[in-house]
């Protein structure tokens, strides 16, 4: 098993994903709640590009949920904390969601063998998945708005940790990733509230959010894309 990472959504073009396992991150807060939802009894996820195909999808029952800029949108269900994804009322129910960045890097993955989602509240499940798989692997960071940002690529570090017997690091980038980790693994949850994404998420009042982001191995899961789906 090869293993390498993209850092952003804008540097995607440069990889090859068609015969790869992608592993979308959204660290803060797109993919932790993907996790912490279908772990929690959502039947399904559907990511969506846009806020009127969420809307549509409202129409026929789905859950709305989603952000912009890191806030709910206005007239969704429930906006992007993993505390709204795992509420009782959701379980069975079928969720639409779209992010300002990881339903875009879930979309542009689409092409690949197959598509799953990683956050640090599956790593541990995330691993076993890809060490039973013959796939190589891209670890894709879904980034602030097409730039590069910590907590993204201190995940794509600890994948890169937990392979490091059992895989190739074929790139400057998943190494620089891998030392990043291995520098920063102490503390996560240190590092990554100091994270630029973490400051930018601080005036909505999430900090309890962010803290749960961080931790580690709560669900046994790893969603996987079939079709326009995300179930487990």
């Amino acid at each position: 098993m090869k293993l390498d990472v993209c850092y952003t959504p804008d540097l995607i073009h440069q990889f090859e994903v068609e015969n790869k396992t992608v592993v979308v991150i959204d660290i803060l807060r797109a993919t932790s709640c993907m996790v912490a939802g279908l772990g929690s009894g959502i039947q399904s996820i559907t990511p969506v590009a846009t806020i009127e195909e969420c809307e549509a999808l409202g129409k026929q029952g789905y859950i709305m949920a989603g952000e912009r800029g890191g806030e709910k949108v206005e007239q969704f269900h429930i906006g992007n904390s993993p505390f709204d994804y795992m509420k009782p009322e959701l379980k069975g129910k079928k969720v639409a969601t779209t992010t300002t960045n990881g339903t875009h890097a879930i979309e542009l993955s689409k092409n690949a063998k197959e598509v799953v989602i990683g956050s640090f509240l599956n790593l541990n499940a995330l691993v076993s998945h890809m060490m039973k798989s013959e796939n190589d692997v891209l670890l894709f960071c879904a980034g602030w708005k097409g730039r590069y940002n910590l907590e993204d690529t201190l995940f794509a570090g600890a994948v890169c940790n937990a392979l490091k017997q059992n895989a190739e690091l074929e790139s400057d980038s998943a190494l620089c990733a891998f030392f990043l980790y291995q520098s920063m693994a102490t503390d996560l949850a240190y590092y990554i509230n100091r994270s630029n994404h973490a400051a930018r998420l601080s005036k909505f009042n999430v900090k309890e959010d962010i803290e749960y982001c961080a931790r580690l191995n709560e669900f046994n899961v790893v969603p996987k894309l079939i079709g326009s789906e995300l179930t487990v």
